[in-house]
């Protein structure tokens, strides 16, 4: 009998996931640094949460599903399901409730962390990834939703982009909520499905959601997607919204751009309705005083999708192309966003905790910036001390702790083989410099430096050697 075959692992990685490498992680580096450095200019807190929770303590506000797992990762520990958190939101929720008793109110914190979602991934989209958020807790005061517009704005500009390559877009929950009053679409999983398909607007255009919106859409792929069956009046007068509904009103105030003026035929809609509009009115009151009023403008088509949003709502888009896998040019979308969540918290007991708040998707953000022709980041690559002689080792250690001393990334050769494949190391790693010390150079008393973007070879006193090396980099 043949013996079986030894499987060999799979070196691939599931879809979704992705190995990172150095120019993408200083990048990342460089963009927490600046969105951390915002955060404690704007007076927030720094908090941690664990990765995973109870499946229960951190809801199901992305799927509409009965399954516990459905949209994030879980599985079941003795008789209790445990999820990977698929937003920072929802944790701190749970702990809010948990220290209510000894947080400020208001309570400003700010979060970095790994998230999970068990979604189908796409082009800069990724089943694990990195966000950091912001959030107010405990404060109805709409000022709290304008300073994290402003603050989304001022973030995106520290980290490297012009107030001309992206905007923020605001709506409010209530108003859209107001037209489905109206619409007689009173079901609670019907709204939320009619939600997605309207917040799926910038992926799929007018058509696309109004396929969504009845019968169903057919991807490209093929793939179809049921819709929310509405009647063809239903649909037609959400259509219609979209393509009518607008910030100012441009006829009756054609010379003031932060006049807050919607389209006087809505607001019939509903009481709700006009309760959003008064909120709207409020927060971008507050915008058109900050540096980025021109950066925050108004989106009758943003609904976002997760649940749990209650009122005003925001969004961060790129306003430039990147490249996908494919090397096609995209329309990138959302770095960002958040909204007020009113409701969550009372969830764990009778807590009236009113919360706002707003996330970054950092790796999406990265994923952007390196595509920018202007956007760089330096790398740091260490001075390589050839190796000649094993024995003279304490000669090289003396020149590397010399050079680290004084903080020159440096190392002794750390493989094995001749001056060749030294050279080739050393050149594979993006060293700038690498310094020879053989027989020659111990009987001269100098080194030899070699800039290896140049080529050239100079040889050097040890004493001035710091200098020639501090010139090349």
């Amino acid at each position: 009998m043949n013996k079986e075959k030894k499987l060999k692992p799979s070196k691939e990685l599931p879809l979704g996931f992705t190995d990172r490498q150095e120019k993408e992680l200083l990048t990342r580096d460089f963009i927490i640094s600046n969105i951390k450095e915002v955060m404690v200019n704007y007076g927030f807190q720094y908090l941690e949460t664990p990765s995973f929770e109870y499946s229960d303590s951190i809801g199901k506000f992305l799927p509409d599903k009965d399954r516990p797992d459905e949209g994030i990762f879980s599985f079941k520990d003795e008789n209790k399901w445990l999820s990977l958190r698929y937003d920072l939101t929802a944790p701190l929720a749970r702990y809010v409730a948990k220290n209510y008793q000894e947080i400020s109110k208001p309570f400003k914190r700010f979060q970095l962390g790994k998230v999970w979602r068990n979604e189908k991934p796409g082009p800069g989209r990724f089943r694990e990834f990195l966000q950091l958020d912001a959030d107010f807790v405990g404060t109805k005061n709409l000022q709290a939703d304008a300073e994290l517009c402003i603050l989304l704005a001022d973030t995106l500009t520290k980290c490297g982009l012009d107030k001309n390559e992206f905007e923020i877009k605001v709506s409010n929950r209530k108003c859209f909520f107001g037209l489905l009053d109206w619409l007689k679409a009173t079901d609670e999983k019907q709204r939320i499905a009619i939600t997605r398909a309207v917040d799926k607007y910038d992926k799929i255009g007018i058509e696309g959601v109004a396929s969504l919106l009845g019968k169903g859409r057919k991807d490209k792929s093929g793939d179809f997607t049921k819709g929310v069956d509405l009647s063809k009046k239903q649909i037609e007068d959400i259509i219609q919204y979209i393509k009518d509904n607008s910030l100012y009103d441009d006829e009756n105030y054609p010379k003031d751009r932060f006049v807050f003026a919607p389209l006087a035929k809505w607001d019939d809609l509903s009481s709700l309705y006009n309760e959003g509009i008064k909120e709207l009115s409020e927060v971008f009151a507050y915008t058109a005083l900050s540096e980025f009023k021109d950066q925050i403008v108004y989106s009758p088509t943003l609904v976002r999708g997760i649940e749990y949003y209650t009122g005003t709502i925001f969004e961060a888009n790129l306003l430039f192309k990147v490249k996908n896998q494919k090397g096609q040019e995209i329309e990138f979308g959302s770095v960002g966003g958040g909204g007020r969540y009113d409701n969550l918290i009372n969830r764990f007991g009778n807590l009236d905790v009113p919360c706002t708040g707003v996330s970054f998707g950092i790796d999406r953000l990265v994923f952007a910036l390196m595509q920018k022709k202007d956007f760089e980041i330096k790398t740091t690559r260490p001075v390589v001390i050839c190796v000649f002689d094993k024995s003279k080792i304490s000669e090289y250690s003396v020149i590397l702790n010399r050079l680290r001393s004084l903080n020159i990334s440096s190392e002794i050769y750390p493989g094995e083989g001749k001056l060749k494949k030294q050279m080739e190391y050393a050149n594979k790693i993006g060293s700038p410099a690498v310094i020879l010390y053989g027989d020659d150079e111990i009987k001269s008393g100098n080194l030899t430096l070699k800039n290896l973007e140049t080529g050239n070879e100079s040889s050097v006193k040890i004493e001035d050697l710091v200098d020639e090396i501090k010139k090349i980099i």
